[in-house]
This record gives C-alpha cells, structure tokens and sequence, in this order.
C-alpha cells in the first residue's frame, strides 16, 4: 500500500469511527481501535512499519506534540474553579503514587525485572487526553469531575513521559558505564530547558499577535510551526522532554487575553480530531497479535490490577482531606484509560532496552496495550452509567437555553418544563428577569457572552439556544457566538423586525429564525392580546389536520418525537407534524364559547364519518378537547 492511500485510508476509518460514534452514542475511542486493529493484525490490509518505515515515529511524535499543545490550551486556569487543590494532588502526588505501585505490582505480581517494571510504572501515569476528552465530550459529567479528569489526564502526559524517560535513563547507567549523578543533572537540565522553551515560544508568539505582527491568515500556520519547534528542540537535550514544553506553551497560551484565541482554538481542536483518529489507528495497527497471546496468566493479572487497584488506590490516597464528595472521588478513581502515548513511549522504550540487554523489555509494548485496550473499552462503556448512578451527569435531558426575559420567553419556558425538559432564561438587565421570577423557571443575570457566563451555565447541560431579545443584532451576535458551541443547526432567533433582509441575514450571521420568521413584537403583543403558549398532542384520533382546522392562527413553535427528539419549526422546516408527536405553538386564548362552537363542529364530523374520526377517549379531555396544558397567559 501507497502512503497516499494509506493515508487516505487512516482519515476514512477514523472519520467514520468518530460519526459512527456520534450516530450511536459509544465513545469514539471504543471504534477506533476497533478500526485499527482490524485493518492490521487481521487483517493485514495495513501495515504501518512496512508503508512508513522511519518516518512512522516521528509522525506519531509530532501528532501526539500537537495533541498535547491543542489540550493546554484548554486548559484555563479559571475553569479550575473549586478543583485546584484535587488536580494538583493528582498531578503531584497521585502521579508518583501510580508509579511506585505499579512498579511493585510489575515486579512482584507481573514477574517483571525491575528495570522493565519501572518504567512500565512511569508511562502508567499518563491517563491519556486523547482517550479522556472524547469521553467526556460524550458522558456530559458536571464542571468540577470533568475538569478534574481534564486536566489530570494533560498534565499528566508529560509527567509520565518525564517519569519513564528518568527510570529508562537510570536503566541505561546500570546497564553502561554511565554516572548516575551526571545522567540525573542532565535531566534537570533537560526539564528547565523544556520549559523556558515552552514558556519564551508562548510569551513571543503572544506579543507578536497583539503588536499585529502576524496576519490573520497566518496565525494559525505560525502556531503549528511553533508548535513543532518548541518539540523538537527540548528533544535534541532529553528525550520526550518536548512534550513538557508544548504542554506549557498551549497553557501558557490558553490563559492569555487573545482576542483571536477563540478561533485559534477551533481550528486547532478539528486537526487534533483528525490527528486523535489517524494516531490511535496507526497505534492499533501495529499491534502484534501473537505478542499478546504470548502473555502469561500472572502478566493478565497484572493488567487486572493495575485496573481495579493501582489507580484507584492512588486517587484516594492523594485526594485525602481533600473536599470533594465520594461519588466524585469515585468517578475520577475508576476512570483512568491509558491512551496514545503510553503506547507510543512503551513501543520505544521497549525496543532500546532490548537492545541494552533488558531481556523481558519486549513485554513492554504487548502489557501497555492490553491496559489501553481493556481500559478503553471497559471505561468507555461504563463511564455514562456511572455518572448516571452516581447523579454526576449534568443532566439526563439536554435542556435549552433562551436568552432574554420577557413574557413570551416566561411563556415559551413554562410550556416546555411542562414537557418535562429543562430550561433556563439568562438576561443583562435585572428589571427583566423581575418578570420571569416567582415563576418556578431557573434564571441567570449577566452577559451570556462572557467566559464567566460559559463557567458558570455549564453549557453540556444544554444542547441547543434560542437568542429571543429586542435588540436583533444582539441576537444575531448570540448565535454567531454560540454556533461552535451546538452546531449551527441549533441556535435560533426571533427574526428581524419587519423581516428586513431576512434572507441575507440568516445566511451572513447565522441563527436561523425561530418559529417561522416569528419576531419580537408580534411574540410579545400576542401574548400581552391573551394568547398563550400551549402544548397539544397529536392521536391517531387528532391528526395534524385537525389541530390546523382547530388553530387556523396557531404559531407553531417546535414539536416533540415520543422518543425525545425535538424539532424546532423554522423558516425552512416544513410545516407538518406526525402522530404521536406533541405541538408546542403560540395560541390564541379560548373562550368558551369558542370551545363549544369547535366540539359541535367535531361532533358534526364524527357523525357523518363515525369509522373515520372515532375518537380515543383516553386522549380527550372533559370538555372534548384534545388534551393540552395553557402556560402563561
């Protein structure tokens, strides 16, 4: 096989391996190495070392470089909020706790030599960001967990790589004429060197987009070009010291005040998916089979214990007297999946001990591998039931977000937690929010489009927003600002008023226009009229049609699947509905009289059609209307 097509290859299966996961709701990662494993050991359509030969590690180095960097940034030192001292425990003591034990179980249970076992125990330390971010992204752990296991899971990359290059420097001197105390200064030096690195790359490029010394369209290539020198030079002094400098500069980065740093970050976390999928398959495929049918018992008990004790263990040791509930202790002690690095660094570590003379130093790559593939596979399928059982999820239905209170919105809100989803009004002006409190609805005072609003909203609670202010280029500033965050397809606003250059607006800015082109005046006058928002469910005894004949002026709003699923009715949306769906529409407000001259009129129907219009008693209501619920008038 070609490189091209190799390559070509590597980016389908891991594209499709990340929409698989989304269309079925497994972790990503789970699918990936699936994919890795069956286009090599397999069935040996690919080959890594035979397409790429000595161009695959560096490959895998640069793309694990830009992975790491893409993570610092981030990482903001504000989101730490409440969780400080726990990832600094983790980082710091859980880190050398992990090591140590996993070295003794290597040693004394796997029946590995101390040599091996050490720095076996090192890569152990690295829970893998490239396995932990699509996790998350996916389980919708609350804010403080999450970020605990975010951060935990970057810092700890180069700190595991450090740990494993100083047990394998150490095996070197034992196994050479080498001086340990001159081995020992030049990792010193190796680790301050990476980090002025990281920290000088950071500070320069930083100064240099503020002063506009870099062209908007440049950035980004200048940010890559860094990125990969900052790696590569820490590495000419201590190996693997690169990834700690890289790591430092995409902190450093992340906490600054660029007013392009948003974009920066998007683009950068697209390259890192691919470069997560294509690096994770490459990994897989390499994998030799036989190796890993050739593991003993003891080393799978090993595995075993590195799993349920080692890490675990560790956690709850470094988070003593720290105060953090149990279940969130719990959750980030059974969570742990090793990801890309451990296997890369366990591949080449293992093959220069072997040739030091090391002799069980082959096992290295085989163990590292089977604890990525156990955990992968075993955390990733068990991290949303746990979070679910252990009330750590930020919630189980994905709510929405509406921006600006007014009576509409108290309206619009009230309908759909009767609905049973959940919802939040967020508004700048307090006199606003006056009009929606007191009425059981969750509400927020501030600018949504600050980072203290993102922090404090938990925005994975949230799957979709609704930008339904007076001030129209506010609302379209909304959706621009919130389209990364839920798609494009599911933020919304009310539409301009008097519908002046509607069309070209919803293109140019986004957003698309809530309720069929509704806007803020007619919403809010028709509710100031009397009319209300309501919720009515579809039968095969009450079709769609009838409900049209029933409300010729309803405003339909969105309508609800039986299985959860929501359409928000917009400009472009066709305007149908289908049995067993609930309608959520602006209606006018029923008179009796009303309601009588509508049940004599579907009276005179079912008598002249009785096998057509039989009705389902069970979904009608005592005055013959089909059931529904009026919030706020």
């Amino acid at each position: 096989m070609s490189p091209v097509l190799a390559f070509s290859l590597i980016a389908a299966l891991g594209i499709g391996a990340q929409w698989l996961a989304w269309r079925w709701k497994v972790p990503a990662i789970v699918l990936l190495l699936l994919s890795g494993v069956l286009i090599g050991p397999v069935s040996g359509v690919l080959d890594p070392h035979a397409v790429f030969g000595d161009l695959l590690e560096p490959l895998v180095a640069v793309a694990v470089a830009m992975i790491l960097f893409e993570g610092g940034l981030t990482l903001n030192l504000t989101r730490l909020r409440g969780a400080e001292l726990a990832v600094k425990r983790l980082v710091f003591l859980g880190g050398p706790l992990v090591w140590g034990l996993a070295t003794l179980s290597g040693h004394y249970i796997g029946g590995l030599s101390w040599a091996s076992a050490s720095v076996l125990g090192g890569i152990l330390i690295v829970t893998g960001p490239t396995v932990i971010i699509p996790l998350l992204r996916q389980a919708s752990l609350k804010r403080r967990p999450g970020e605990i296991l975010r951060w935990e899971a970057i810092l700890n990359d180069p700190v595991g790589a450090l740990a494993a290059v100083l047990a394998f420097e150490i095996t070197i001197v034992m196994y050479s004429s080498h001086d340990l105390s001159v081995t020992l200064g030049h990792m010193l030096l190796g680790i301050v060197v990476a980090t002025a690195v990281g920290l000088a790359t950071a500070w320069g490029l930083i100064r240099a987009i503020k002063a506009g010394q870099i062209p908007e369209f440049l950035k980004v290539p200048v940010m890559i070009f860094l990125v990969m020198a900052t790696y590569t030079l820490p590495n000419a002094l201590l190996h693997e010291s690169g990834l700690l400098a890289v790591t430092v500069m995409g902190v450093v980065i992340g906490n600054s005040s660029l007013s392009s740093l948003d974009e920066i970050r998007r683009f950068k976390e697209n390259i890192t998916v691919l470069l997560v999928s294509g690096v994770f398959i490459l990994l897989a495929a390499q994998v030799d089979l036989g190796t890993l049918a050739t593991l003993s018992m003891r080393e799978y008990v090993f595995v075993a214990v590195v799993l349920l004790l080692v890490r675990p263990v560790a956690v709850f040791l470094a988070l003593i007297r720290v105060d953090l509930p149990f279940s969130e202790k719990l959750i980030v002690g059974w969570i742990g999946p090793r990801g890309v690095v451990a296997v890369a660094i366990a591949g080449l570590f293992g093959a220069r001990l072997s040739d030091v003379g090391v002799e069980d130093a082959a096992l290295l790559s085989p163990l590292a591998f089977a604890i990525v593939a156990v955990t992968v596979l075993l955390h990733g399928f068990s991290l949303q039931p746990l979070a679910r059982r252990l009330k750590l999820q930020s919630t189980d239905t994905k709510g929405l977000l509406i921006v600006g209170a007014n009576p509409f919105t108290a309206a619009l809100a009230e309908a759909i937690q009767a609905q049973g989803r959940p919802v939040l009004i967020a508004d700048r002006n307090y006199n606003h929010l006056r009009q929606v409190r007191g009425r059981d609805i969750p509400t927020y005072y501030g600018e949504v489009l600050t980072e203290e609003a993102e922090l404090t909203l938990e925005l994975n609670r949230f799957d979709s927003m609704v930008a339904l202010t007076d001030n129209d280029d506010y609302n379209a500033l909304l959706c621009m600002h919130y389209a990364p965050e839920f798609g494009h397809h599911r933020v919304y606003r009310f539409a301009p008023g008097g519908g002046v250059g509607g069309d070209q607006l919803e293109q140019t800015l986004g957003g698309r226009f809530f309720a069929k082109e509704l806007d803020y005046e007619e919403a809010n006058s028709r509710i100031r009229q009397g009319w209300c928002v309501r919720l009515t469910r579809l039968s095969d005894s009450y079709s769609f049609d009838d409900y049209r004949r029933d409300n010729p002026d309803a405003r339909v709003i969105s309508a609800y699947a039986e299985d959860g699923d929501v359409r928000v009715m917009h400009k472009d949306e066709s305007f149908d509905a289908d049995t067993g769906e609930t309608l959520l529409a602006l209606v006018p407000d029923d008179t009796h009289e009303d309601k009588a001259q509508r049940q004599r009129t579907r009276q005179q129907r079912a008598s002249a059609q009785p096998s057509a219009n039989t009705r389902d008693e069970s979904n009608v209501s005592d005055d013959g209307e089909a059931p529904d619920s009026d919030s706020g008038s």
